[in-house]
């Protein structure tokens, strides 16, 4: 048959390998600023202590660094090899041009808007998806057209049988849709304000599904897929095994979605559930470990390439850091070495192998081979692209192993007891200062491996002065011939299913919902997995407000609320957290890591100034806190304008609030505003400081109603005793 000329699309390959370039240095730099906050509290208060800028604090900088290395780094980092090797691999142009450019244009615009509303605490608190309704909305128009563009050119191929990379392309697509729809379903109460449909457990069941498979689904199928194309064709060897992949494939996007309850043991999940999260996790080992035998084994009787290759460098080290991550991610889920795990910063560690050698490495060969390719060149500097891969492992290493031995020391140190049974370090801060040496070392890895990358830039910019323009490449190939829809003589099953690709698409979507819809619709339609607290009641007007400050600060993402039923927490915080005791929590707030103290039993156990001081200047109250000033918190007033609607938004979800409440509710607002600020005029300091600031109306007040709030509906009346 004649073949057929046609130009790959070069440009928007380009494109997107830009923008990975820029958002990674962007993203790692955000992330070497908060690491060294850990170190240095003060760094950013350029205004001076008293009038710390709100939008330069770690509760606001932490998710822009979580969300631009994830979906702007990473994210146009799978963009750039999905764009450049699916035109290969099926032989045919992108579907549509123009949804190309939409895609491009459309991902950067929301990467833009979520480095804007982020700092300014526009925030949903949920991780990795913090981003408000407007812009959830435009995630996913912008991911429908990106799947217009790859069906589109899927279904226009000249390949018949679809490759093992465009199998993960494909499980990407559908499962990031599933994941990102239904774990953002919320109300909106103003234009970026508004609350889960989910309330407490059910919401971290949802959120942490969603959570470990956007690591499943967005840092790893695609990834994958990445590595069946590019190892191969880099190494010039066929893939190791073609049933292997098969394998892989499959047990692998089964199981996954299964294993988001492993980051919710010891919990109020129900124990059910967490179960079935730890038996599938500890599955996962299998398909994980099939992939990376399946990548390393591609470079058999090409080891000698990888001396001399750097492309070939990362990708050995990217393909072990998967191998690690993937080994760690089921021993976590046994519940012996989840107690010592959660909520240390070895979870950080074993995060960071994943981001900074699977992620950052993978991405960083294909950037380095795609600049030759794409600019029809030699690499600048092969020397300084050797020097990167050295200084990243370096960083890697220097970033990874300090936090593994922060999180077993912090561990052990919240579990000791003394003979009398009291606890040997009973204040938390114990535990903090000792691990800051090893968040110094982490801040000196994070240099290292920015410092690699910002390297990467200067050569790839380098090769692409020193090589010619290319932005349509020409090709050619035959078209495919009509053939029977059944399978004809010698064909196997798979190979079959490989030309059907919508039949394909179908049975990759069954096999994602399965395990999801098996563990949310149970716990969202069975009461008795949430055992009702008669004395659980919705918040004040105050204390939601207040909530509402405590999610645009980010509080969340130094404490948790939820005290696990260990001796230890027991003793440390107070009664353990009842499932019951979330139903008015839209979203929840449980967090996933602890640098500073549980505060779920806080209220009543300081009085109103104690907490005024601390917001004020932590070191006041905690002398070694590396935590925060909050000092805007004394200075913002109150904004309450939107306190009917977010009542009655709140109402449709099934807070029971009555029609009076909402009516009166301003009103309720001023009066348990002003019994805080009596409170406060109890400390002659805060008479002579503050005595004419007007405090009820300022944001302060609400952020202590609702920490005084927190933990009380179980308790006897206890009263602040400091």
């Amino acid at each position: 048959m004649e073949k057929e000329q046609f130009y790959y699309d070069n440009k928007i390959v380009k494109m997107f390998l830009w923008a990975t370039i820029l958002w990674g240095v962007v993203g790692m730099l955000v992330g070497l600023l908060v690491a060294l906050l850990f170190v240095f509290p003060g760094l950013l208060e350029f205004t001076g202590s008293d009038s710390a800028i709100s939008w330069l604090s770690f509760g606001r900088l932490r998710p822009l660094h979580t969300n631009a290395v994830i979906f702007a780094f990473v994210g146009n980092g799978i963009f750039l090899g999905v764009y450049y090797s699916t035109q290969r691999l099926l032989k045919t142009r992108m579907f549509n041009d123009v949804l190309s450019r939409i895609h491009f244009w459309g991902w950067q615009s929301i990467i833009v808007a979520a480095a804007i509303t982020l700092p300014l605490g526009l925030s949903s608190s949920k991780e990795y998806a913090e981003l408000e309704w407007p812009i959830d909305i435009a995630v996913v128009l912008i991911w429908v057209v990106f799947g217009i563009n790859l069906i589109g050119t899927i279904l226009k191929r000249r390949q018949r049988h679809i490759y093992v990379a465009i199998w993960f392309y494909i499980a990407t697509l559908v499962t990031i849709a599933v994941l990102y729809i239904f774990n953002n379903l919320e109300m909106p109460v103003s234009a970026f304000k508004s609350y889960s449909v989910y309330s407490g457990v059910q919401d971290a069941l949802v959120q942490w599904w969603y959570g470990h498979n956007a690591v499943a689904f967005f840092l790893t199928t695609p990834i994958l897929g990445l590595m069946y194309y590019f190892v191969p064709k880099v190494a010039n060897r066929p893939v190791y095994s073609y049933r292997l992949s098969i394998i892989h494939f499959w047990t692998l996007i089964f199981l996954y979605i299964w294993a988001g309850p492993h980051h919710l043991l010891y919990t109020a999940l129900p124990e059910w559930a967490q179960n079935l999260g730890t038996v599938f996790s500890v599955m996962l080992i299998f398909p994980s470990w099939g992939g990376m035998i399946n990548g390393l084994l591609t470079l058999r009787g090409a080891w000698d390439k990888v001396r001399e290759n750097p492309v070939l460098k990362f990708f050995v080290v990217a393909i072990t850091g998967y191998g690690m991550a993937t080994f760690e991610g089921p021993m976590l889920s046994f519940k012996n070495l989840n107690a010592i795990g959660h909520y240390t910063d070895w979870i950080v560690g074993h995060v960071h192998i994943g981001a900074l050698a699977w992620n950052g490495f993978m991405i960083a060969g294909i950037v380095y081979w795609l600049a030759e390719k794409l600019w029809k060149t030699p690499l600048y500097s092969r020397k300084l692209a050797n020097t990167h891969f050295w200084l990243g492992t370096l960083g890697i290493l220097f970033y990874a192993i300090p936090l593994y031995v922060a999180g077993f020391t912090q561990a052990f140190m919240w579990k000791q007891f003394n003979p009398d049974g009291t606890l040997v370090y009973g204040n938390f801060l114990e535990t903090v200062t000792q691990v800051i040496p090893m968040y110094a070392m982490r801040a000196i890895g994070g240099t290292l491996y920015l410092t690699g990358f910002v390297l990467l830039a200067i050569n790839v910019i380098k090769t692409a002065k020193a090589g010619s323009t290319v932005e349509d490449e020409l090709a050619e190939a035959a078209p495919l011939k009509k053939i029977s829809g059944r399978r004809i003589a010698g064909e196997g099953l798979h190979t079959w299913l490989e030309r059907k690709t919508v039949l394909f698409t179908i049975l990759t979507t069954v096999a994602i919902l399965i395990g999801g819809l098996v563990e949310i619709v149970p716990l969202i339609l069975v009461k008795s997995n949430i055992p009702t607290i008669e004395s659980v009641k919705p918040y004040t007007p105050l204390e939601l407000e207040g909530r509402d400050i405590y999610i645009r600060e980010g509080c969340n993402n130094c404490h948790s609320q939820m005290i696990r039923p260990f001796r230890s927490e027991v003793e440390r915080y107070g009664e353990y957290s009842k499932a019951g005791e979330y139903v008015y929590d839209y979203p929840f707030l449980w967090g996933s890591r602890r640098t500073g103290p549980d505060v779920h039993r806080v209220g009543g156990k300081y009085n109103d100034n104690w907490h005024f001081n601390h917001m004020l200047d932590p070191r006041s109250t905690s002398p070694g806190s590396i935590m925060p000033r909050y000092s805007w918190l004394i200075k913002n007033d109150m904004n309450a304008s939107n306190l009917e609607s977010k009542m009655e938004g709140l109402v449709s979800l099934g807070v029971p609030y009555t029609e009076e409440e909402i009516k009166g509710a301003k009103q309720a607002l001023l009066t348990q505003a002003k019994e805080i600020e009596n409170n406060l005029r109890q400390d002659p300091e805060f008479v002579k400081n503050y005595g004419s600031s007007n405090i009820q109306n300022k944001e302060i007040v609400a952020l202590i109603a609702y920490l005084q709030r927190l933990g009380t509906d179980i308790k006897a009346n206890q009263t602040a005793l400091k």
